[in-house]
């Protein structure tokens, strides 16, 4: 067993001593629901991949909470909030779940957000992005873990800017998560002394982007930003390299790829492109560790921050239940927030009041297929943000949460 396996145990066996006869569980059992894209463009990124790190962590945990058995279910949302809400309310209402993890797509996560605060249950938003749901729609028992809008605009966007990529087009997701990275980059890209001169908006899932990419090109911008995620962004940037787009002198920011997207993507096609992770599997000997661990799961897979996310914060939530001694929502979610966090994969953290999970993040740049020794090793780290300035301070929050009566 390995150190933070031990170590989880004990915690475990001292919480029981200490809860013993007065722990409060709903039912017979702790049940953890995964809703994730498991068919469409955040599959990769998202999906199978979640449900293991998930899985991971009840493993380590042991596999009990509270002298009960953890049980994990998954379902499909199909990138549709009218899917998820009618799969969050029955889950909620008929079996039995305590918390929702993952909830890749920004307009998913917030309908999905509002259904658990209406019946004070938990959700662990570690797949969406937009920054809303640690500002106007945050909520008591919701946890944004792993990275969003502002995090990725404050980091690439800026790091970008500031190197001379001073004029913008965005090329953007046409739904709740493009709409606010668009938005958040445009107040980093002013703020730096750039400017932006345009945007057209893709929907979801499309697959050819000529006529998207040949407005950014026409538009002569220093930088075409991409406002997307997942397969939207991997063929965006094989599409812009097939026209050759960077060979006439603009350059790709691509405002969310993960690693994961690097290997389709290939070495050749993404070398150089620069972006932000707050994980990266190549960091220190921990996160070489689990990421080896998870690979061991997925067909010898690379994780990405997503994966890692799914993993840290169904840990933290089991942490939080112990300590509580119940699985009540409000109740468990008030000790993520009390607990510091600490895990293999983002180190020591913590939970802000508006429910923002605290990190480091990385600028990473792809790495040129000449440097590279392996399959996995695509990138190298441009620099460390400290977790004290990954995130959008407290100070600019709209959290209702943090108003003072």
């Amino acid at each position: 067993m390995s150190g933070l396996g031990r170590s989880l145990y004990a915690f475990a066996a001292l919480i029981a001593l200490q809860v013993g006869a007065n722990a409060q569980v709903s039912d017979n059992a702790i049940r953890i629901g995964v809703l994730t894209d498991l068919s469409g463009p955040f599959a990769e990124t998202n999906g199978k991949g979640d449900v293991v790190a998930v899985q991971m962590a009840v493993d380590e945990f042991g596999a009990k909470v509270l002298d009960r058995p953890i049980e994990i279910i998954s379902a499909d949302h199909q990138n549709k909030p009218d899917v998820a809400s009618a799969i969050a309310r029955k889950w909620f209402d008929l079996e039995g779940i305590d918390v929702i993890v993952d909830v890749p797509n920004s307009a998913v996560a917030l309908a999905v957000n509002e259904i658990a605060r209406a019946k004070g249950k938990v959700v662990l938003a570690t797949g969406p992005a937009t920054s809303e749901l640690t500002g106007k729609a945050c909520s008591p028992t919701t946890v944004h873990w792993t990275y969003d809008t502002w995090m990725l605009a404050n980091s690439t966007g800026k790091a970008v800017t500031v190197s001379g990529g001073d004029s913008w087009f965005f090329v953007t997701a046409d739904y709740a998560f493009g709409h606010a990275l668009e938005r958040d980059t445009t107040k980093v890209v002013t703020a730096n002394g750039g400017k932006v001169l345009g945007s057209v908006r893709a929907p979801l899932n499309v697959s050819d982007f000529a006529s998207f990419l040949l407005q950014a090109q026409s538009s002569k911008a220093k930088v075409i930003g991409l406002a997307n995620a997942g397969a939207d962004s991997v063929n965006a940037i094989k599409q812009a390299n097939e026209f050759g787009l960077t060979g006439g002198g603009q350059q790709l920011a691509g405002l969310l790829v993960s690693v994961v997207d690097v290997t389709a993507l290939g070495l050749e096609v993404a070398k150089g492109l620069v972006f932000t992770e707050t994980f990266y599997w190549d960091v220190n000997e921990q996160t070489r560790a689990w990421a080896r661990k998870f690979g061991e799961r997925r067909d010898g897979r690379i994780p990405g921050m997503v994966n890692a996310g799914a993993y840290s914060a169904a840990l933290h939530y089991l942490k939080a239940v112990a300590a509580a001694g119940t699985d009540q929502g409000l109740a468990v979610v008030n000790k993520m927030k009390e607990l510091p966090t600490d895990d293999a994969v983002f180190g020591k953290g913590s939970v802000r009041a508006d429910g923002r999970k605290i990190h480091p993040a990385y600028l990473l740049e792809v790495k040129r297929p000449s440097e590279s020794k392996g399959a996995w090793d695509l990138a190298k780290v441009r620099f460390t943000i400290p977790a004290n300035e990954a995130f959008r301070p407290l100070s600019e929050s709209e959290c209702p949460l943090l108003k003072k009566d």
